[in-house]
């Protein structure tokens, strides 16, 4: 199949106008394909060749303007159009279009708790061709008419409002949008209405999770409710479109999707089991960050897919923000700081690095590769450095601008910063160049110099070449009665490069360059700054500026400049006195999948293991009287994975219960018997009983995971062959196997697999496509072998095998990784 390069979309933008498309879809041909018709209305300028893409299962008719066309000619993805001449015409395309098991196109999933089906789109970035016929790139927008012919008994859901006759499902012609946000969801779905504003406002999902939507229906459009008004105090321009639908779907790939009036989001969000309250700040966090789409994307669309950030790192942004401002999570950019910067960080660091708005995206396979941590947590990073710069009143102004000049149009770059500068004095454009369009991480470190009378003086070495504006915290020791205890004394603002020394008076016992985390760049300590946070890290008052010190010893950890177990030894000492619930996670989180796991030796990990199962006992033991639930349940989960023995474990499992709390929920139980697997301390027929417990979606993932897990020859053969040796996983499935199959435990029983992986991953991502691509090369990746052959085996596959673009990026992160690791330990 051919991508589209940038030239290509250029030169068919200069050609044609389009400005409808009619578009007929039956839903009732089977569980293998759909018919699909398609009609586009639109002018040649001047007289030319060009190509509509579309991925057929079987093209049955082509007319242009009444006359066929060969349906033979399709080459690849591509029907060329020869010869138009400048005027009016009319496409019509008859075709038999595949279902997918991948999440790319139009996903079919039958739900084995009740053995119902479900279809929907995702048509993300250029998938839109699996489903109808189109020109397929985001600079020609135009109206979208809708009918879906389904079973009687389903309901379907478009981006608008729906009529149903017969059958079949009429949507309301959409506003001018673009190709990749057309959207369907077909099933018999449960559906929770209300209306707001006087807009129809729906939740969707799965008739078996009907009891865990209904139960935080409430919480849900409260979040919805509050965002959807926020956004209009801001923004000049009203929501664009004619109703708002937030559907719950199975097996999608990505947290959620946009899609203007039906914005679709992976149905792990509908929890069935106990989750923390920042876990449901994350999904709060996602509905503010779509709903920001529906005028960062859909009324303003970027022109080609180099603007990506123009989408991500505001709706990123603004979902941070205005659910802070909004709703009861008020504490977000701390989450934002312990898990979204720590995203960008790695990213930025990899020779896969991109600037945030790179000035050469080639074609559509390269575009695709960067939906990373830098166009979401760095640019978002970015934007909040922006805003500290600018000024809020001069970037809402440069906002509405840009909606106001470009709504239900196309934009780039150029056109916002322009927007941005016509509503201030600074200079928005070498800002832009300075962070758009350059690449790396900074690193400020202070240099504390004594001065007269005890005084000192603060100057800043900047590693990199960005302007920054920030906050010095400078904190002293608590010397009241109860002490153990840092008192902020004074944040000093900072625009760094400094021309000269800062005067700082005493010195602080810490002082914290970044405090508040306004700015994007690693920080370090000074000696005597760095002791402090080693002995009262927990004694800061701020949970955001204790976020910022956990991510510098992170960093710190990654660069080889602290060692694994100088970190381990920090969150024994100060994670039992943590208060939020994000830090907490974040620091086990990295601690267990990257210091256990990969940076110390094997001969290392089982006291590390001991650490960490000793510190979660303290967490556990610290919540006996229930008061925090949320730290309870983090702490259960992680002293779970962590587990070198299976006795406690495995009696939590058989009474059904974590002695005091809480009673284990079927996710608990799968992460149980997941752990219980990898120490060879349960088998198939416990799987099986469980599975036979929770027939779930959920449940299916987590038997494919413990199968994958167990310590046996011939479940890991079987589970190989599943991944590698047929195609019939989902990418639910797929993954689920995959995080069962490598086991740090079982590196000797898998050894013979790491060799076989490359060319495997080669041939299943050429097969498979883009989904399972990255799906291989995330997760059946063997991380946990962290020595120069699996290097060197990587490597080669790179120069050699010729990988899949979405399968070399992955690899090429991954083997990245694997040798900062083996840097950090010979460090």
């Amino acid at each position: 199949m051919s991508v589209l390069t940038r030239d290509e979309a250029q030169t068919r933008a200069e050609l044609l106008d389009v400005h409808r498309y009619t578009i007929d879809l039956d839903l009732t041909r089977g569980d293998d394909t759909f018919d699909s018709r398609t009609l586009i209305r639109f002018a040649a300028r001047v007289d030319g060749d060009t190509f509509v893409e579309l991925k057929p299962a079987e093209l049955r008719s082509v007319t242009l303007d009444g006359h066929p066309l060969d349906p033979e000619a399709l080459d690849g993805n591509r029907l060329p159009l020869k010869n138009l001449t400048a005027g009016e015409h009319e496409l019509r395309v008859d075709a038999t279009m595949r279902y997918s098991r991948t999440g790319e196109g139009m996903h079919r999933f039958t739900d084995p708790t009740d053995s119902e089906t479900y279809v929907y789109t995702q048509l993300f970035l250029d998938d839109v061709q699996r489903v109808f016929a189109a020109f397929d790139q985001p600079d020609m927008k135009a109206v979208f008419d809708l009918s879906v012919k389904a079973p009687q008994d389903w309901t379907v859901l478009t981006n608008g409002i729906t009529e149903q006759a017969d059958g079949v499902w009429k949507a309301a012609p959409t506003p001018l949008i673009s190709t990749y946000l057309v959207a369907v969801a077909a099933g018999p779905w449960h559906s929770v209405r209300t209306e707001h504003r006087g807009l129809p406002f729906g939740l969707h999902c799965r008739r078996s999770l009907a009891p865990y939507l209904d139960a935080d229906a409430d919480e849900l459009l409260d979040i919805t409710r509050a965002c959807f008004d926020r956004y209009h105090e801001k923004f000049d321009e009203p929501y664009p479109f004619d109703s708002y639908d937030q559907a719950f779907v199975p097996e999608f790939n990505a947290g959620a999707m946009e899609n203007p009036g039906l914005v679709t989001f992976r149905d792990e969000f509908v929890y069935r089991s106990a989750v923390t309250d920042t876990e449901r700040q994350t999904r709060a966090m996602v509905i503010a960050h779509e709903m920001a789409h529906m005028w960062f994307g859909d009324l303003v669309t970027l022109k080609w897919w180099d603007d990506i950030w123009l989408n991500e790192s505001f709706a990123e942004y603004m979902g941070y923000q205005t659910l802070t401002e909004a709703t009861r999570f008020t504490d977000t950019w701390t989450d934002f700081g312990v898990t979204r910067k720590s995203w960008g960080y790695d990213a930025d660091q990899r020779p896969s690095t991109h600037p945030v708005a790179p000035e050469a995206v080639d074609d559509t396979a390269s575009a695709l590769l960067n939906f990373d941590g830098i166009s979401y947590a760095k640019g978002a990073s970015a934007l909040r450095q922006l805003v500290t710069w600018l000024g809020e009143k001069d970037f809402l102004a440069g906002i509405n601008t840009h909606f106001a000049r470009h709504k239900f149009a196309n934009a780039t770059l150029a056109d916002f910063i322009d927007n941005l500068a016509a509503a201030t004095d600074r200079d928005v454009h070498a800002w832009a160049d300075a962070w758009l369009r350059t690449t790396g991480v900074d690193t400020l470190t202070p240099r504390i110099a004594p001065g007269e009378h005890g005084t000192c003086a603060l100057t800043v070495d900047r590693a990199g070449s960005r302007p920054h504006r920030v906050a010095a915290g400078l904190y002293d020791r608590d010397l009241g009665d109860d002490g153990g205890q840092l008192v902020l004394r004074e944040r000093l603002h900072l625009d760094l490069p400094q021309s000269d020394a800062h005067p700082i008076g005493k010195r602080p016992a810490l002082l914290l360059l970044n405090d508040g985390d306004l700015s994007y760049a690693k920080v370090r300590f000074d000696p005597e700054s760095f002791e402090t946070v080693r002995k009262e890290l927990s004694g800061l008052p701020e949970a955001l500026t204790r976020a910022v010190v956990w991510n510098a010893l992170r960093d710190a950890v990654r660069d080889a400049e602290l060692a694994p177990g100088a970190y381990l030894e920090a969150a024994r000492a100060h994670l039992p006195l943590e208060t939020d619930l994000a830090i907490v996670q974040g620091v086990l989180a990295f601690a267990s999948t990257y210091i256990t796991d990969r940076y110390l030796t094997p001969e290392e990990r089982p006291a590390a293991l001991a650490t960490l199962s000793d510190l979660c006992r303290d967490l556990i033991r610290r919540t006996e009287d229930g008061d925090n639930p949320g730290l309870r349940l983090i702490a259960v989960r992680h002293r779970i994975d962590v587990a070198a023995h299976p006795d406690t474990i495995a009696a939590w499992l058989a009474d059904g219960t974590v002695p005091g709390g809480p009673e284990l929920d079927p996710e608990l139980r799968w992460r149980v018997l997941a752990r219980l697997a990898v120490l060879g301390a349960t088998d198939e027929a416990a799987i099986a009983a469980e599975l036979e417990r929770d027939p779930s979606a959920t449940g299916q993932e987590g038997a494919a995971r413990c199968r994958a897990a167990l310590p046996d020859p011939e479940a890991k053969a079987r589970a190989w062959e599943a991944m590698f040796g047929s195609d019939i996983l989902s990418n639910y499935l797929f993954t689920a196997t995959a995080q069962g199959f490598w086991q740090p435990e079982q590196a000797d029983l898998v050894r013979e697999y790491v060799g076989r992986y490359y060319a495997d991953a080669v041939a299943v991502a050429d097969r498979r496509g883009p989904a399972i691509a990255e799906a291989a090369g995330r997760w059946a990746f063997p991380a946990h072998a962290v020595d120069a052959d699996t290097l060197r085996l990587g490597e080669a596959c790179l120069r050699d095998a010729d990988p899949t673009p979405a399968l070399r990026r992955k690899l090429a992160d991954q083997l990245d990784d694997l040798a900062r690791a083996l840097r950090v330990r010979e460090a």
